[in-house]
């Protein structure tokens, strides 16, 4: 028998317990699904502000003079050339082009923090470790860092007077340190949503201080708790990946619609070879964006078929609360993924006729 793993704990477990959220397990740890509903948490985002728990993602510090040139290897994109301050999205591939990990960096003026996905912190940690020269020190700070999430177009209100004025003022990408309601905080301009909104990174200790000061000032202003099933269709609708879904060792960045995040011109780095060549030569398949005819939702492994040819499998799928309609991702073949192709998505003994369209499926996020 597999041997039973004790779930684990962010340290706002007992506030989520209070507020009423249905718990369920995620990555290894209880996590709350939803609070109120999914459509009305969806909504609250896009058109006020939410307050998400994502303590469950991992940390990683790279430090030493090692530090970007370490990076610079293991990273699809240019970490070595970004700014203190900056925050930036990127890929990290295996030798064969298959992504290990999706993750955000951050560059402050004496070390690199890594944001990986929650699934893959064991996986990404032994990827980079196996890798670190002498010259870097990597750490694991997952289970002592807290992680809030603050999105919508009103979540600068919620902040203002309680982090830094810069942090106010800053673009997308970016992100300042200071007191978060007085605890040393990474305030970054980041998010998941496709709104304006900030990432919230402080010691666990603090947790409690930051939970109820967020708490006392949005309430007023109308912010409300967001669970992993709104999180979910937010993202969807801007066509974000979740890895294990769209994305995994598998799929390469150019499959994905990823290439922007794969700096080629620069020096090597893990999996540029088949990735040169991915881009020269073309690929077999890519990830489309799916707009449903009717309301039937294809959903995630369902079969993609051309004139009766299977061509493909979704990879995501659900209802855009926002945009009103069924929309999904997918890996289809090259040759039928142009914009407007129309396909069906087998779904049991019947088909749902679906048509590839431009992503995001919603353009009106307020992030800047």
């Amino acid at each position: 028998m597999e041997p039973v793993t004790a779930l684990k704990y962010t340290p706002f477990h007992a506030f989520h317990a209070a507020a009423g959220a249905k718990l369920v397990e995620f990555a290894g740890f209880e996590m709350p699904l939803r609070y109120t509903g999914d459509v009305r948490e969806h909504q609250a985002v896009r058109t006020g502000v939410g307050l998400f728990d994502i303590s469950h993602m991992g940390e990683f510090d790279v430090r030493g003079p090692g530090a970007a040139a370490f990076l610079g290897r293991a990273l699809a994109n240019d970490a070595p050339a970004m700014s203190v301050g900056q925050a930036m999205y990127t890929t990290m591939c295996r030798p064969d082009g298959g992504i290990v990990d999706d993750l955000y960096v951050y560059r402050s003026a004496d070390h690199f923090m890594l944001v990986v996905n929650a699934s893959n912190i064991a996986k990404d940690f032994a990827w980079l470790k196996q890798a670190c020269p002498g010259d870097a020190e990597l750490t694991d700070r997952s289970d002592d860092t807290a992680l809030l999430a603050v999105q919508g177009p009103k979540a600068p209100e919620v902040l203002r007077g309680h982090v830094p004025d810069e942090a106010l003022a800053m673009p997308s990408n970016r992100f300042v340190e200071g007191p978060l309601f007085g605890v040393p905080a990474v305030i970054g301009r980041t998010g998941y949503t496709g709104e304006d909104g900030f990432e919230l990174y402080f010691a666990a200790a603090g947790a409690a201080s930051v939970w109820e000061g967020l708490m006392a000032v949005g309430r007023p202003l109308g912010l409300e708790l967001i669970g992993l099933g709104a999180r979910d269709s937010l993202r969807l609708e801007m066509a974000y990946m979740l890895y294990g879904n769209d994305i995994d060792d598998t799929t390469s960045p150019l499959e994905a619609g990823l290439g922007w995040t794969v700096k080629l011109g620069r020096g090597d780095f893990t999996g540029r070879d088949v990735l040169v060549r991915q881009k020269e030569q073309g690929t077999a398949r890519k990830l489309v964006g799916l707009e449903a005819e009717g309301r039937r939702v294809p959903r995630h492994g369902m079969t993609i078929e051309s004139g009766g040819r299977e061509v493909g499998q979704v990879t995501s799928g659900g209802f855009g609360p926002s945009i009103e309609r069924p929309v999904a991702m997918a890996y289809v073949e090259s040759g039928v993924s142009a914009l407007g192709t129309t396909l069906e998505v087998v779904a049991g003994p019947s088909r749902i006729p679906v048509r590839v369209v431009k992503r995001p499926f919603y353009t009106r996020g307020s992030r800047r």
